[in-house]
């Protein structure tokens, strides 16, 4: 699979109120084919969010970045972003807020608010289009994020601990859909998490980042036949694939910090 998104060298340092610096990421390399599904997992504060906003060209860095063999220099149309919370305006109705990249962008409503209606469907929310948020549960919320991501049909999906918030039975499900989504999408996808478990359910590959400064402690290939289901996770080599990623970051197996 030739590379789609391609990082060399990317390190991040921040500056400090103490007129030093502090080092989020160093040396960060891998690849993403077109249409892969990789997860990034690692402990809070070793820069998984940091490293998003660099690919999706929102903060300067170090290294370089390419999507499409372009390299990244500023903000771009061809990349979808979900949040760890929805950010839904309370204001406008669910169809309004899907539809808002589409007013910023200039783009033609009449053509993306039909493809809106078709994912808001998809998603399980054609009944719920002139809702307001107040009015939705959480990962119905959610649901409707990643239609707004998904309506002006970027080539990259890039979704920072989505289902972080969210309860146990809601976040399998909604893992389920993003599955669904992925597929009939065809989306590259790049997905980062603490959660170690969804990470290997999700995948196509894991990279797995050491604490701060993040570092690549591993890049692990997920061989679990697709379509996955729950039961997956019960499996020999599953439980394999998540006790290695343990060991990379330094969790023994009584620890549940990260799950």
């Amino acid at each position: 699979m030739p590379p789609f998104i391609e990082l060399r060298k990317v390190t991040k340092t921040y500056p400090t109120l103490q007129q030093e610096t502090l080092l989020a990421l160093q040396d960060i390399s891998f690849e993403v084919g077109q249409g892969e599904f990789v997860s990034v997992v690692g402990a809070s504060g070793c820069g998984k969010t940091t490293l998003l906003k660099i690919v999706a060209g929102l903060i300067p860095y170090e290294g370089e970045v390419r999507i499409g063999g372009e390299p990244v220099k500023g903000p771009r149309q061809d990349i979808g972003f979900v949040f760890q919370q929805p950010v839904l305006l309370p204001w406008r109705t669910v169809l309004e807020n899907v539809l808002l990249p589409i007013e910023v962008m200039g783009l033609e409503r009449s053509h993306y608010e039909k493809r809106a209606r078709d994912i808001l469907q998809t998603v399980g929310l054609a009944e719920f289009v002139d809702k307001y948020p107040f009015e939705l549960s959480g990962g119905m919320q959610q649901r409707v994020s990643i239609t707004r991501a998904l309506v002006y049909e970027p080539d990259v999906l890039l979704m920072d601990e989505p289902f972080g918030a969210l309860d146990a039975m809601t976040r399998e499900a909604l893992n389920l859909e993003l599955l669904r989504i992925w597929r009939e999408s065809q989306k590259t996808v790049l997905f980062v998490t603490h959660s170690i478990s969804e990470a290997i359910f999700l995948s196509d590959r894991v990279v797995a980042l050491t604490p701060r400064p993040g570092k690549i402690a591993d890049t692990l290939t997920v061989n679990l036949p697709r379509p996955r289901r729950l039961e997956t996770i019960q499996t020999q080599e599953f439980g394999r694939l998540a006790k290695h990623i343990r060991s990379l970051l330094g969790i023994g197996e009584e620890a549940g910090g990260i799950e």
